[in-house]
């Protein structure tokens, strides 16, 4: 990754390593995050993007590795990164018998905003609420829920946003509004990390890193990462695409295969492999080859079939 002034990284740490119960969850991992940055986190479930997170800001205390946050040391200064990081989880965290206005009243006013009444109103013109204020929590939807939790973890005025998951459940044109207030704020200098498992949203961040059982295996941004996979990738459309995927599969030389929507995308790391691999498959009538770029999630696919589960 291109190294950037002091000034201007929010994040920079390296060789970070946790383990739990004597199985590392995250292996000698260094990365840089820019400030104003979007940075996105990819990996399977139970890969170490959650612990990686709250490592990179002082949430956690690694086991060995070192690094700041915002400027300060991410062992000896975790209290003052905590007081500057607005955390979202993926569970609704607010209180659910409590309005929008009180739920925003609240945290104001645990954190010492000044005139917490009007910051309140103030969040819910910003995210839309207006009309909704004096609405349950818990009688919100999941699109609602998340703008509200949004709010709520920004009403202090972060520098750092960590967002775990935030749109899992939540409907497309709720995920775009959220994805549009994201940019928003970080175009006003707020730094966010942000995992998902949304390819959409990875495309909408700065830069991404992918991150497979501890390790990570790829960071930039998306253009760099499709381009570093060094992938051959093959669009093929007809008939009897289900059996093609079948006979290619596990075949040396092909690295993935995979169904999207009415087509099969077919891609290998080393080229002269490919096109042996599938030379006989290409004479076959009713199906059409196209060469094509690899996709970012051709990508994902791909890593995930390299990557060892390291709790089997």
């Amino acid at each position: 990754m291109t190294s950037a002034p002091d000034s201007a990284i929010a994040i920079d740490v390296k060789g970070l390593t946790k383990s739990f119960g004597g199985r590392e969850v995250v292996h000698e991992l260094s990365m840089q995050v820019k400030r104003g940055e979007i940075y996105g986190f990819l990996g399977p479930n139970g890969s170490g993007k959650t612990t990686t997170i709250r490592m990179l800001c002082g949430l956690l205390t690694p086991d060995c590795g070192q690094g700041t946050c915002l400027g300060f040391d991410i062992r000896a200064d975790a209290d003052k990164i905590k007081r500057r990081v607005g955390y979202m989880t993926q569970r609704f965290s607010l209180y659910q018998d409590l309005s929008v206005r009180e739920n925003l009243e609240f945290v104001a006013r645990l954190y010492g905003v000044p005139d917490a009444a009007g910051a309140a109103r103030d969040m819910i013109r910003r995210l839309g609420l207006s009309g909704r204020e004096g609405q349950l929590a818990g009688e919100l939807s999941g699109g609602w829920k998340q703008r509200l939790a949004l709010g709520a973890c920004t009403l202090p005025n972060p520098q750092l946003l960590l967002l775990d998951e935030p749109t899992a459940g939540v409907d497309p044109k709720a995920r775009r509004d959220f994805w549009n207030e994201i940019h928003a704020l970080a175009a006003e200098g707020l730094t966010v990390l942000v995992s998902t498992h949304y390819m959409d949203e990875a495309e909408r961040c700065h830069e991404i890193a992918y991150i497979a059982y501890g390790h990570l295996l790829a960071h930039g941004t998306v253009d760099e990462v499709i381009r570093k996979s060094d992938l051959t990738t093959y669009t093929v459309s007809g008939d009897s695409l289900n059996g093609l995927m079948a006979e290619l599969t596990g075949k040396p030389g092909v690295d993935m295969v995979a169904p999207f929507g009415t087509s099969l995308h077919v891609s290998g790391r080393d080229r002269g492999a490919l096109e042996a691999a599938i030379a006989p498959s290409r004479e076959r009538s009713g199906l059409h080859w196209q060469a094509s770029a690899p996709s970012l999630e051709d990508v994902f696919i791909d890593l995930m079939n390299r990557s060892k589960d390291n709790f089997q």
